[in-house]
């Protein structure tokens, strides 16, 4: 397997977009990634606005998602303008404060429904398992440029592999079983883009799936819980959530309930599912439920074409990338949305288990909002650059 961008691209330590950085602002832009987040978060801040939590007051959802875009897209307007090379060089930088803040959650977090999994602020939750996902990104893509002539080798592989699994294992332990699966898509993503050779990739499906074995039913046996008893019985229900309705397969079977009755058009204030909250969560994990019900077949599909189009977008700015890293990058990021985007639908029809991951700009929550952005801002400056670095030798690249 070769990589899509050659190594000796690896040689440029990312000061080609020097001169670039100088006139930032005459960068081009991506206005079809713009419009793509935007309907995302429109139709979020549609939905939220109906949602009903009893003790919450009305709107409040509503403004705080609201308030939360707006500091994620000047955050992105910002980022797009940098050289995203330069985060090359603060690579362990960014990965030790990544260790520091999940030990910080783990030290400091408060405690809801089991699980130490952020620290309360003023105006925000802060989950630092949210952030690890775009920091883990930068520092994958780094460590795998800096070792790209030995991408062959067993060494680069296992310690690449470390690198990701340590945070992941942190997060784990809060427990977060959803985020630290977004840590393990995100490396195998870096992997395959950076051209790992196909041996390596069987080597780690087969070490995934004792992994998996060992964790689920060996460890059990032996008397050691690896998985909290609910994450189990989240995992093992969607296989069969009628066969414990009141309780592991009450979610799963409220979510579909809710998606069903939305038919077409959805039902709008009628939305009893949502409306009188009877599904759980409908403003975090279950909001494309809470979408499809009031909106019915319309509206989901409508989002999901909005996804679509970031996620094509994405894949342009990879193929763009005037650098090895770039492309890493933008492989890693589009790892990030896809596994989220797909594991948080699947788990709301029914086809995937429920593992708490959000709908990525959707599902209320700051730390994933404004990891979201920052995410939306590299691939920016991942695409903007990678045009004026093929306009500069002479090749004009419309917005197709």
């Amino acid at each position: 397997m070769s990589s899509a961008i050659s190594p000796a691209s690896t040689n440029d330590p990312g000061r080609a977009g020097g001169g670039m950085s100088r006139s930032g602002l005459s960068l081009p832009f991506d206005p079809i990634m713009a419009i793509a987040v935007l309907g995302i978060c429109a139709c979020s801040l549609v939905t939220l606005y109906s949602v009903r939590v009893p003790g919450v007051p009305d709107g409040f959802y509503f403004q705080r998602q609201a308030g939360y875009f707006v500091v994620g897209a000047i955050l992105a307007v910002l980022i797009s303008r940098v050289d995203y090379s330069r985060l090359r060089e603060v690579k362990w930088g960014l990965y030790g404060f990544m260790i520091l803040t999940l030990l910080a959650v783990m030290a400091l977090g408060s405690v809801a429904r089991g699980s130490r999994r952020a620290i309360q602020l003023p105006f925000l939750s802060f989950q630092a398992s949210e952030l690890g996902k775009i920091v883990i990104v930068i520092v994958l893509a780094a460590f795998v440029v800096d070792r790209a002539r030995r991408l062959g080798d067993r060494d680069t592989v296992a310690r690449t592999m470390l690198v990701a699994l340590f945070p992941a294992a942190l997060v784990m332990l809060q427990p977060d079983l959803g985020s630290a699966l977004v840590y393990v898509a995100i490396v195998l993503t870096v992997l395959f883009v950076a051209g790992v050779p196909g041996k390596h990739f069987a080597a780690l499906i087969t070490l995934g799936v004792v992994a998996v074995a060992l964790v689920l039913f060996a460890a059990p046996k032996a008397g050691v819980e690896v998985l909290q008893p609910y994450q189990v019985e989240r995992l093992t229900a969607f296989l069969d959530p009628s066969g414990d309705p009141d309780d592991a397969g009450y979610q799963q079977n409220q979510s579909r309930i809710a998606i069903g009755s939305g038919e077409k058009l959805g039902r709008r204030d009628a939305a009893t599912q949502t409306r009188d909250n009877f599904l759980p969560e409908n403003q975090t994990d279950f909001i494309f439920a809470t979408l499809a019900e009031r909106y019915g077949f319309v509206g989901g599909a409508i989002l999901l074409s909005f996804y679509a189009l970031l996620m094509w977008r994405t894949l342009r700015a990879l193929t763009l990338a005037k650098n090895l890293f770039g492309a890493i990058c933008a492989g890693g990021i589009l790892a990030m949305l896809l596994f989220q985007v797909f594991v948080n639908v699947g788990m709301n029809v029914g086809i995937m288990p429920i593992t708490g991951i959000p709908l990525p700009l959707m599902s209320y929550g700051g730390s994933s909002v404004i990891t979201t952005f920052v995410a939306v801002g590299l691939l920016l400056s991942i695409h903007a650059q990678g045009r004026a670095a093929t306009a500069s030798k002479g090749r004009v690249l419309g917005y197709s």
